[in-house]
């Protein structure tokens, strides 16, 4: 009976770091959606000049007039970016591969606001999502197919058959297992 009691203690007491964990984390996540606004608005301490010179490094703003519109472009991209990889690593519905589509755009568009050589950066934007969106909305059709043909070959919900197909990982590193 005392091994058994010992076997209890270890498991609860691993159960309540894990979820204490989990609270650090979620928090952090949390505080870091609540400061994107704040995140956003840092574009607003770079200066209206066509050279920004810091401490920490000199840029010069080559396509743009000045570097507080090449960093406002940049936010402008970056910020929901970062929304959307938060999303995807924490969804655990079964269509979360369909959040790859607009992270894909978002990718580009970052890359094309720092690249001065392109002048029309949107107008081919769509056709280098063609293979990404080729992969995702097929694998989700087939991924959506299982499910109604589960649903007409047992009596689960489509709630049942939801919890099903969600993924539970253990850590972030397990997550990012799931993905690579």
């Amino acid at each position: 009976m005392d091994k058994l009691k010992q076997k209890l203690k270890k498991v609860k007491s691993s159960q309540t770091q894990t979820d204490r964990q989990s609270l650090v984390l979620g928090s952090i996540v949390a505080t870091f959606i609540a400061a994107t606004p704040y995140l956003f608005y840092t574009y607003r301490s770079v200066p209206s000049t066509k050279i920004w010179d810091t401490f920490l490094f000199t840029f010069e703003s080559h396509h743009y007039e000045d570097a507080n519109a090449a960093v406002w472009s940049f936010m402008v991209k970056l910020i929901p970016l970062l929304l959307l990889f938060i999303w995807f690593f924490t969804c655990r519905h079964w269509w979360y591969h369909a959040l790859l589509v607009p992270i894909a755009m978002y990718v580009w568009q970052l890359i094309g606001a720092f690249n001065d050589e392109t002048d029309f950066i949107d107008e081919l934007g769509l056709l280098y999502l063609i293979p990404i969106m080729g992969i995702i909305i097929p694998s989700i059709y087939l991924i959506r197919a299982r499910m109604f043909n589960k649903i007409n070959d047992a009596d689960k919900t489509l709630e049942e058959l939801e919890e099903e197909f969600k993924i539970k990982p253990k850590s972030f590193i397990d997550r990012l297992g799931d993905y690579f």
